[in-house]
C-alpha cells in the first residue's frame, strides 16, 4: 500500500495528489478493475492474444537517441 507522508508545509490536496499518483505507479486500480469479476482461463488466453496480436500489428518501436 503506498503511504505519503504529509509535511508541516504542505496542503492537504497537494499530499492526496501525490498519493494518487503513487497508486497509480503501483498499479492498484487497474488491479481493481481487473478483478473486478471473474474471468474464465479461456477469456483470460484470449484476452492476452488479441493484446498480443495488436502489439504485433503496430509494428516494432524505434528508439531515439
Amino acid at each position: 500500500m503506498p503511504e505519503v507522508v504529509i509535511h508541516d508545509d504542505e496542503s492537504f490536496e497537494r499530499a492526496l495528489k501525490r498519493f494518487k499518483k503513487k497508486c497509480e505507479k503501483a498499479g492498484i486500480l487497474s488491479d481493481l478493475r481487473k478483478h473486478r469479476h471473474y474471468e474464465k482461463p479461456s477469456e483470460k488466453r484470449k484476452r492476452k492474444m488479441n493484446a498480443a496480436i495488436r502489439k504485433t500489428r503496430r509494428g516494432p518501436r524505434t528508439v531515439r537517441a
